[in-house]
């Protein structure tokens, strides 16, 4: 069952010449299902933490309620975790600096981006970037589901989802 305010989606994307199926848990940072996010967290492979660098809260947010989630809940202690800033399309309006946020994603061991999910500016880069750390780890591969080696180890064909809008296109 899905909760309230969180999105699920699948993404089939082809990286490294492997084709892999993304299951995508975004959950818009609904800090009042925070009991039930926790759930979201076990077993990832990658995190993705979003903040708008127009809204310096939101950046702050990260740093105390869902870093320290992460920490806290996420049960592969090599899971890849990115920070992403958000609507650089809008830098006259920025409240967070790229200086900022690189030196949060240094702090936390996170890679780091911006992007604009309004232009598409960096995001299909986000999940590429994300992919090729993830698969630089043996061991995340290891605890992945059959399914899910199944997918990475199907070469055979190369198929990449047609963009469907939203935040994961």
């Amino acid at each position: 069952m899905l909760m309230p305010g969180v999105d699920f989606k699948i993404k089939l994307l082809t990286v490294g010449g492997k084709r892999l199926k993304f299951t995508i848990w975004d959950t818009a940072g609904q800090e009042r299902f925070g009991t039930l996010t926790s759930s979201y967290y076990r077993g990832a492979h990658g995190i993705i933490l979003v903040y708008d660098v127009t809204r310096r809260e939101t950046f702050t947010n990260l740093l105390d309620i869902w870093a320290k989630e992460v920490e806290l809940y996420s049960t592969n202690q090599e899971c890849i975790k990115m920070l992403v800033g958000n609507k650089v399309d809008r830098d006259s309006d920025r409240a967070v600096t790229s200086e900022e946020g690189m030196a949060l994603a240094q702090e936390h061991k996170c890679l780091f981006l911006e992007c604009s999910a309004k232009t598409r500016e960096n995001v299909q880069q986000c999940f590429k970037e994300l992919t090729l750390k993830i698969l630089e780890v043996p061991s995340l591969l290891e605890k992945g589901s059959a399914a899910v080696k199944r997918q990475i180890l199907k070469q055979n064909q190369v198929y990449e989802a047609p963009d469907s809008g939203g935040c994961c296109s």
